[in-house]
């Protein structure tokens, strides 16, 4: 096997659970848009802290890191699910703010983010489990890769797989070009189609452009992979994406308030928190690029379900983990095995690297796999220590005028400093509370 150090920032930023890698520098933008600063959102003095949920004995260590975390940057939103060895042990959701209106619950949905890809990954390794499907199969062979009139293919696109894909290793590589799943309005110039542009004008855009490495040579964070394997579920399965994981991955685990998310604040879900940011940028949904907040119209949610998309609460997605636990009917010990199998190329010098969904890395004991993610107005992280801890974090926010980071590392730590400090565990089992 050789390996390559991955220059993707997403995936330098996040280091090994358990102090187990080092932590390494980040640089600004994470997975969201460019945009142009605003101005700041006052801090203000009347905001109140107020924590709603449930948590088994001991485990107040938690609610101090989130509400130090929250507070130094001004973040309204936040919510917690810590789950051990199968058990929910704390579900919180926390509020910082002025606006009496808003209370935040364990179930309150926040924007998913990249920890979406998970999800997709799950629904592909479905697809294989089923015979549906092979890991080893093209994407030129299962969607529709014509690239726009004028323009040729990349003669080597016949050589991208579905696991490349799952392993972002298919050769777009957005640190040389532009992500194609954010040139929205270049997009719609060059099909001569009006805004929004759709999926099917994401696709067949990125098909003409040529691949920045071989595919399966070198490592490089692809978005628009991941819109393509949300095109190949569809494809395969014969049913809307949304549709396929609802049946074939969120209901066999009760989950029931997943949704695919919508751009614009008039779209908003039943129970989804508002989003912050101090930047804005032009609209994606009309030709006059109405300058909006960032988080609400200057980039397209309804087109990133698969790579971005989804909302979920802190409790539901610590419940969809379980899938890697072994304890639910999704998939086999053998589907997970492949989802977290070493990849051709792409371990980190630390040690770890990217599956299918999911960051890896072996440790004494087992794995430890994590994921974060980041858009305008949305920081995420999940992380599965190999002792059986886990948990997810969702904030509506991810930047403010103090200019403290929200990556993986600044996030994550304090979470691990209490879980490591922690000698008797509770064995409650929140669950039952919300289904």
């Amino acid at each position: 096997m050789t390996h390559s150090q991955p220059s993707r920032r997403d995936f330098g930023r996040m280091l090994g659970v358990m102090g187990l890698a080092a932590a390494v520098p980040t640089l600004a933008g994470g997975c969201g848009t460019q945009a142009v600063r605003a101005g700041t959102r006052a801090a203000t003095a009347t905001r109140t802290w107020r924590v709603s949920g449930s948590a088994g004995t001991g485990l107040g260590g938690f609610d101090t890191a989130i509400k130090t975390l929250m507070q130094a940057r001004n973040i309204p939103s936040g919510s917690l699910a810590v789950m051990r060895k199968g058990k929910l042990i704390l579900a919180r959701g926390y509020t910082w703010s002025d606006d009496t209106t808003l209370s935040v619950q364990p179930t309150s949905l926040f924007r998913l983010g990249s920890l979406s890809k998970a999800i997709t990954a799950t629904a592909v390794m479905r697809l294989v489990q089923d015979g549906r499907l092979s890991l080893s199969a093209p994407v030129t062979s299962l969607i529709d890769m014509t690239p726009p009139t004028g323009t040729t293919a990349d003669p080597r696109l016949g050589q991208v797989t579905v696991r490349r894909l799952l392993q972002h290793l298919g050769g777009w590589d957005r640190d040389i070009t532009p992500d194609p799943t954010y040139e929205d309005r270049k997009i719609a110039t060059t099909l001569g189609v009006p805004l929004p542009i759709g999926k099917a004008d994401m696709v067949k855009y990125g098909a003409g452009l040529p691949l920045d490495h071989a595919p399966g040579s070198t490592y490089a964070y692809s978005n628009y992979g991941y819109l393509l394997l949300g095109q190949i579920v569809e494809k395969v399965s014969g049913t809307a994406y949304a549709t396929y994981v609802q049946q074939k991955v969120l209901t066999p685990l009760g989950i029931t308030r997943n949704r695919p998310g919508k751009s614009l604040r008039t779209g908003a879900a039943t129970g989804e928190v508002p989003y912050y940011s101090q930047y804005t940028g032009p609209s994606v949904f009309d030709a006059a690029g109405t300058t909006v907040s960032t988080p609400y119209g200057s980039f397209n949610v309804e087109n990133r379900t698969a790579m971005g998309g989804w909302l979920t609460s802190a409790v539901d997605h610590v419940k969809f983990t379980q899938i890697f636990d072994l304890t639910t009917t999704v998939l086999t010990k053998t589907s997970v095995d492949a989802m977290f199998a070493q990849p051709e190329t792409g371990l980190n010098a630390d040690g770890y690297y990217y599956g299918f969904g999911w960051m890896v890395r072996d440790v004494t004991g087992g794995q430890n796999t994590w994921h974060d993610g980041s858009l305008p107005g949305t920081t995420t992280i999940v992380t599965r220590r190999f002792d059986g801890i886990t948990w997810a974090v969702l904030f509506d926010q991810r930047d403010d005028p103090s200019g403290l980071v929200y990556d993986y590392n600044s996030i994550s730590a304090p979470l691990h400093s209490v879980a490591n400090a922690m000698t008797t565990w509770p064995t409650v089992d929140l669950f039952g509370q919300y289904l």
